[in-house]
């Protein structure tokens, strides 16, 4: 008797794990939060994402657009005395430590408008 429930808790376990894994929300339709990843910045629209008061901080390197939101020293959109929302690309590319690698960390959003 005990091993046969063992069985039908481990079925039901399988089967549970099974169809959760069968069931998904994805409709394969873009989410409505996502940003479009090919917007086009002007340098005054840019400057809106400077990472203050609740807004994401977007930086522009050599003219696309990364996402530093989420780059942990980048708190505020502020880190090392530059702040987000401009066109950062001598700053990273001649001065920051870490160059062009930090990047690789941040989603692109967009295109700087030329």
């Amino acid at each position: 008797m005990k091993k046969s429930y063992i069985y039908i808790v481990v079925l039901i376990l399988v089967s549970a794990l099974v169809l959760s894994g069968c069931s998904s929300t994805d409709t394969g339709e873009p989410s409505e939060e996502s940003e479009d990843p090919e917007r086009t910045f002007t340098l005054e629209e840019l400057s809106e994402y400077d990472g203050k008061d609740g807004m994401d901080a977007y930086v522009a390197v050599d003219g696309v657009v990364y996402d530093f939101t989420e780059l942990g020293r980048w708190m505020g959109g502020e880190h090392n005395g530059y702040q987000a929302g401009q066109d950062l690309t001598d700053e990273i590319k001649d001065v920051s430590p870490h160059g062009l690698s930090v990047l690789d960390r941040a989603p692109v959003v967009g295109t700087l408008e030329e």
